[in-house]
């Protein structure tokens, strides 16, 4: 048999990799996409104390982490869907090893926020932390292309991770359009000393809430 035509295995093989890979541009789609659901969910926990879109968003997570992780991630739905949105793209190939060991680490935050929030339905500064872990790996991998997971897994084991994205894995000096320059930090301390002082001369009128700008909001009706 041949090995494309395996069910369970981990990462694809493409032409001119030695190793198997898998396509950074659908994982970062798929990861925009859960880190999107989560936020909603934690958004009408935190407005409505309303839990039930949370625990339905830990049984999605959950289920697409372990497809992920046992079975293969060609099946894991969200990653389905994240192919469906870049499939116009050219892929950029990553080592699958490190992925894995980065999907572990998810699969384990959801499986603990699992438990405690939808089977012994209790909330608790485990759920929450977990629940901001996963934010915090969500958006580095979907906002800046930064897999947390794989850096911790560069530190845990000798083997060097292959084909990182934006080949962060290999040794190489700086092109001058990625170098930061003083001036530039300089524009980046000043807009945050700019903002601390609006703030200050703002904080007032900030803290009202607007009027209508056209008319009046109509009064409630006198009983």
């Amino acid at each position: 048999m041949r090995k494309g035509n395996k069910i369970i295995k981990f990462g694809e093989e493409a032409e001119g990799y030695t190793i198997p890979v898998l396509n950074e541009r659908e994982i970062r789609a798929s990861a925009g996409i859960l880190f999107l659901a989560i936020s909603i969910s934690l958004v009408l926990i935190l407005v409505k104390g309303d839990f039930l879109l949370a625990k339905y968003v830990i049984i999605i997570f959950l289920t697409d982490f372990i497809i992920r992780v046992f079975v293969n991630p060609k099946f894991s739905p969200s990653l389905i869907i994240g192919r469906l949105i870049v499939r116009n793209q050219a892929p950029e190939y990553v080592g699958a090893r490190q992925k894995k060991f980065a999907w572990t680490i998810g699969l384990v935050l959801s499986a603990i926020m699992f438990i405690f929030l939808v089977v012994v339905n209790t909330y608790s500064p485990i759920t929450g932390i977990g629940c901001l872990l996963c934010l915090v790996f969500l958006l580095f991998e979907t906002a800046f292309g930064i897999c947390l997971g794989c850096k911790v897994y560069s530190l845990l084991y000798k083997d060097k991770a292959q084909y990182c994205p934006g080949e962060v894995c290999d040794a190489q000096s700086k092109q001058a359009i990625q170098k930061i320059s003083g001036i530039q930090l300089l524009i980046i301390f000043g807009f945050i000393a700019y903002i601390s002082l609006a703030t200050f001369l703002f904080n007032d009128n900030f803290s009202k809430k607007p009027h209508a700008l056209f008319g009046t909001r109509n009064s409630a009706p006198s009983e």
